[in-house]
């Protein structure tokens, strides 16, 4: 017999770090994981939505499966969604959003097929209430997530609110920020542990740093911030407030050897701003310095880097020339070290010389990536050209 206690729900997360996701669901506590492209099916109750929600640092958000159903029209999704009893879930008095996503759905237009499941939802409470919710598309108070597959829709309440990724505490993320999640993924996917010195050299707003020092303080990356699940019918109160609690109750102060740089003055500023921001200011070293005449700042270490990637033609000029004087500095500075490069720029390896121990297929937003390894052992990591492998 099912536990009536028992929920399904859904995290999505950056394409590729699906497994890691994973692990860290397991470890807090999450049964019947499934991992599908894009994110990972968990069970459990709803104060593991809670914990989910507060210390998760690669989901970008949970999802409370509430019901699901077979469908060929649009308005067999309408009345699919209609009959379930909406007032038991939220107070109508509460704004809504509803997002539709899609694969192999025979309906002509998604835009069409939110309006109805909005309609939906609304009828509903007017049929059961006499009022019905309005709709804020920038910051409402519940988030509806309808999921369409060929010949079954699945409905989730977004648990979550604004995306996990979003902190709490950044002041700026300057241009083209790498997101939190993505950046907790990738040290993960790095086997990245507060006893390893860290260097990011491009620092730009900090992303990795803050993340970094908040893994080594065992800071709950959502403890900065409020989530949609207070709004919720079912709430518990005292179930959040004691995970909240022991939380708190588990940071503490394990000393991390951090590191970070960049070239421009207004990059290290925006950083020190976000480090302030999140009650870290003083636990990383933090300078302005040309990665063209950094040294290591250890006998070994893990260097992680998103370095500039080219998109009009005078930019990928620019790099064929930074690219390899970035693989000189690796091979003359930092033997003892592996360093990780996350870019865009698929001709990275060819241009830096070095060849990649590993290369992980990963995704910034829409944006394919690949995450590679190099381990700078002294005076064996020059590529030849019979070793050349395809990326």
């Amino acid at each position: 017999m099912t536990d009536p206690e028992m929920q399904n729900f859904f995290a999505p997360c950056p394409r590729g770090l699906e497994t890691v996701l994973a692990d860290e669901l397991a470890e807090l506590g999450a049964q019947e994981i499934t991992n599908t492209d894009g994110g990972v099916g968990f069970s459990g109750s709803m104060t593991l939505a809670y914990a989910t929600n507060l210390h998760s640092r690669i989901a970008s958000r949970i999802l409370w499966q509430i019901g699901s159903g077979p469908y060929h029209s649009e308005e067999d999704v309408y009345r699919g969604i209609n009959v379930l009893d909406w007032p038991q879930w939220f107070d109508g008095a509460l704004t809504i959003r509803v997002n539709v996503a899609a694969i192999r759905s025979p309906l002509e237009s998604l835009d069409f097929i939110t309006l109805r499941i909005k309609d939906a939802v609304c009828d509903s409470f007017r049929l059961h209430t006499g009022k019905r919710p309005n709709v804020d598309t920038a910051q409402p108070d519940v988030r509806i997530h309808a999921f369409l597959e060929m010949d079954r829709f699945t409905l989730y309440l977004d648990t979550s609110g604004e995306p996990l990724f979003k902190r709490g505490a950044r002041k700026s993320g300057g241009q083209a920020p790498l997101r939190e999640n993505l950046a907790a993924g990738i040290l993960k996917l790095c086997g990245w542990t507060p006893d390893v010195p860290l260097l990011d050299p491009m620092c730009g707003s900090g992303t990795f740093l803050i993340e970094a020092l908040q893994i080594a303080r065992g800071i709950a990356p959502g403890s900065r911030r409020g989530f949609a699940f207070e709004k919720l019918r079912n709430f518990d109160a005292a179930a959040w407030h004691a995970i909240k609690a022991a939380a708190q109750a588990r940071q503490g102060q394990h000393p991390a050897a951090i590191f970070g740089s960049d070239l421009y003055g207004d990059a290290l500023k925006l950083a020190r701003s976000n480090l302030e921001a999140a009650g870290l200011a003083d636990e990383v070293n933090l300078k302005q310095a040309n990665f063209l005449e950094l040294s290591a700042p250890a006998a070994d270490g893990m260097l992680v880097m998103n370095p500039p990637y080219g998109v009009r033609l005078g930019e990928q000029k620019e790099l064929e020339i930074l690219y390899p004087q970035i693989g000189d500095v690796l091979k003359r500075k930092f033997a003892g070290w592996r360093a990780y490069l996350f870019t865009a720029d698929l001709r990275l390896p060819k241009l830096i010389g070095l060849s990649p121990s590993r290369r992980t297929p990963l995704y910034n937003g829409a944006l394919e990536c690949r995450l590679y390894e190099f381990k700078m052992v002294s005076g064996a990591m020059r590529r030849e050209k019979k070793a050349e492998k395809k990326h």
